[in-house]
C-alpha cells in the first residue's frame, strides 16, 4: 500500500475507512478499526457537542494512531461541534450532508485534512473545487441517508474517478476484500465501510439491531422517504407504516409527523426493532456475523490479496 494515496494522506496502513454511521460509531469502534491499521472515525451525527469531545478525548486515549471525525454539516450545532473539533486537535474531518464550501477552508486553515461525501459526478466535482483533500462516491447500496440520483457504486466510481484529481474513496455495499478490489479497478484508491462495522463488537449500535442486520437477507432494505431525505432502512413495522401512509398520497408533513423525532435512536440505539428507524446498506445480506473490528480489517485485507491473485490468474 505504499503508492496507495489514501494510506499516504491519512497515515493508515490499510486504505480502509470506517463509516460514521449514527449511534454506532463511538470511540470504542473509531480506535478498534485505527489500532488495526484502517482510519477509524467517531460520528457526530448522533452526538451533542459535550458528548463528542468525551468521545475524542476516549479516543486519543485508546489509540496512538490517526482517526477523525464524520460531521453532516446540517447538524443544528455545527459551530459548537467544530470549535470542540478544532480545540481537540483532531486531525481529520469527513464532512456530508451540505456544502463543503462552508468549512473546508477553515478546516484546512487549522492543519485539519478534510474529506467529503458526495453521492454524484456534481457534487464529487463541487467538493474538489472547494479544496477538500479527497472525496467518498458513495452509491445508493448505502445505509442511512442517500443521494437522490441512486446512483450504483458500480457506476458511481468510474464516473466519478473519469472526472476529479483528487484521491477517491468508495462506499456503498462493500463489506469485503473482494468489492474492495472492485472499487479500485473501477478507480477508487480506498473504501469507506459501514454496514459490516455495524455488526462488530465494538460498535454502540443495540444488540438487538446488530442481530438483526446479520439476519438480513436479500431485498430486506428498501429506500424510502425520498420528499424528506431518501433513507435506506431495513423492513419492519415502521417501515410497513411508511408504505401505508404513501397509499393516502401523504403532505411532506405527514411524513415527517409519522417520522417523527429520534426514530433512528429508538431503533438502531434502544433496539426497538418495530418502531425504530433501522438504517442498514443492502450489503447486510452478506453480513452474517458479529466479530471485533480488528477481524473484520484483517479479513478484508486478506480477502482482496487473495482476490487480486485470483484477478491476476483469469487472464
Amino acid at each position: 500500500m505504499k503508492n496507495n494515496r489514501i494510506a499516504q494522506l491519512f497515515n493508515i496502513d490499510y486504505p480502509i475507512i470506517q463509516g460514521g454511521m449514527i449511534w454506532a460509531s463511538g470511540w470504542r469502534l473509531a480506535s478498534a478499526v485505527s489500532n488495526a491499521g484502517g482510519l477509524g472515525l467517531i460520528g457526530a451525527g448522533s452526538m451533542y457537542p459535550d458528548v463528542l469531545k468525551e468521545h475524542i478525548q476516549k479516543c486519543k486515549k485508546a489509540t496512538d494512531r490517526p482517526f477523525g471525525v464524520n460531521v453532516p454539516l446540517l447538524y443544528p450545532d455545527i459551530e459548537e461541534l467544530m470549535k470542540i473539533i478544532i480545540d481537540q486537535e483532531v486531525k481529520i474531518v469527513f464532512t456530508s450532508a451540505g456544502n463543503p464550501k462552508t468549512w473546508t477552508n477553515h478546516l484546512k486553515s487549522k492543519g485539519i485534512t478534510v474529506v467529503h461525501v458526495v453521492s454524484s459526478v456534481k457534487f464529487a466535482l463541487k467538493a474538489q473545487e472547494a479544496g477538500v483533500d479527497a472525496v467518498v462516491a458513495e452509491g445508493f447500496e448505502a445505509g442511512g441517508h442517500n443521494g437522490r440520483e441512486e446512483t450504483t457504486t458500480f457506476t458511481l466510481i468510474p464516473m466519478v474517478a473519469e472526472q476529479i484529481s483528487i484521491p477517491l474513496i468508495a462506499a456503498g455495499g462493500i463489506a469485503t476484500g473482494r468489492s474492495m478490489l472492485a472499487a479500485m479497478i473501477l478507480g477508487a484508491e480506498g473504501v469507506q465501510v459501514g454496514s459490516r462495522f455495524v455488526a462488530s463488537e465494538e460498535a454502540s449500535s443495540h444488540p438487538n439491531f446488530k442481530q438483526l442486520v446479520v439476519d438480513a437477507k436479500e431485498g430486506d432494505t428498501a429506500l424510502t422517504l425520498k420528499e424528506l431525505a431518501p433513507v435506506r432502512m431495513l423492513k419492519n413495522k415502521f417501515f410497513e407504516d411508511v408504505i401505508d401512509l404513501y397509499t393516502k398520497s401523504p403532505s411532506t408533513d405527514d411524513l415527517k409527523k409519522l417520522l417523527g423525532r429520534a426514530r433512528a435512536k429508538k431503533g438502531m440505539f434502544e433496539g426497538d426493532l418495530e418502531e425504530g428507524e433501522l438504517e442498514i446498506g443492502q450489503i447486510s445480506g452478506l453480513i452474517h456475523d458479529i466479530k471485533p473490528a480488528g477481524q473484520i480489517i484483517q479479513d478484508m485485507v486478506a480477502d482482496f490479496e487473495e482476490a487480486k491473485t485470483k484477478v491476476e490468474n483469469l487472464w
